[in-house]
């Protein structure tokens, strides 16, 4: 599997507050994410991962080290343009996203933007709503729709550029329970079907089981880089970093320490209640 984004000894400082020293946000990264691959990257506030998600599609430029998208150094300038076509960004706020009075129009804009003739933007807009479930709402106002649809519409507008990569920076954060998963069934879907690589950027944890691969950041470091089976399990030293493992681990967790024999990678709702009635059982 060859890499779509790559990065080797990336560090990042924000300025600082006059009188005070950097802010090092990012401290020697070396991470390599393969083509059709579906990353989830955890951690708490502060510890790093939105500013390496900026530093993904070039937002952000690296301080010391390097990122490689598809080959194409970021600190390019000449190649900043193709950087930002094969990988999309979608943010938190899906009302700062919207730049239209009509969805049909905001999934075009990135395409228009683009050059795309008008025939090919019309299929890549109805192929893109369609992606993600929002056909029937082509011709609605954006802001009638509920969160979880916004976020919908924007990752269609992503779509629509047709990019290798959609980063999602904390993309669910700002909704309820029932768009989180519209949001994530979404991207799942998109991953699996197209082919489409997905990193998530998130601190709701329970989000990762969803994953390949998790990638667990503190202070500006990976601390934690493996399949979702062996990470989160790791109770304790989520903890330690100030991250609770997901629902399904924290309750088989607890009935281990009870002495009831329970598989802790048991990560799905119902594996979890499957292994528990097993437990039960035996």
């Amino acid at each position: 599997m060859s890499d779509i984004i790559k990065t080797e000894n990336l560090s990042f400082s924000y300025p600082p507050d006059e009188g005070k020293e950097p802010v090092l946000a990012l401290n020697d990264i070396d991470l390599s994410i393969g083509q059709g691959s579906f990353i989830a990257v955890l951690g708490h506030n502060g510890s790093g991962k939105s500013t390496l998600a900026k530093h993904m599609n070039a937002v952000l430029l690296p301080g010391g080290g390097k990122v490689w998208v598809d080959g194409m150094d970021t600190l390019d300038e000449s190649l900043l343009l193709e950087i930002r076509r094969r990988v999309g960004m979608v943010f938190q706020n899906p009302d700062n996203q919207i730049v239209a009075n009509v969805v049909e129009e905001d999934v075009a804009f990135g395409p228009e933007n683009m050059g795309v003739p008008s025939e090919e933007i019309q299929r890549r807009v109805t192929a893109a709503l369609k992606a993600v479930g929002m056909e029937e709402f082509i011709l609605h106002a954006p802001h009638h729709l509920s969160g979880g649809q916004k976020q919908r519409v924007a990752i269609a507008g992503v779509i629509a550029m047709e990019p290798a990569c959609i980063v999602l920076d904390e993309s669910t954060a700002m909704l309820d329970p029932l768009g989180r998963r519209e949001v994530l069934d979404t991207v799942k879907q998109l991953n699996r079907e197209k082919g489409i690589t997905v990193v998530l950027i998130t601190h709701h944890i329970d989000e990762a089981i969803l994953a390949d691969r998790v990638v667990v950041m503190d202070s500006g470091m990976v601390v934690m880089d493996g399949a979702p089976g062996e990470i989160l399990v790791q109770v304790e030293e989520l903890r330690k970093i100030g991250l609770a493992a997901p629902h399904t681990v924290e309750l088989l967790y607890g009935l281990r320490q009870d002495g009831f024999d329970v598989p802790l990678d048991a990560l799905g709702i119902q594996e979890c209640a499957d292994a528990i009635v097993g437990s039960l059982k035996s």
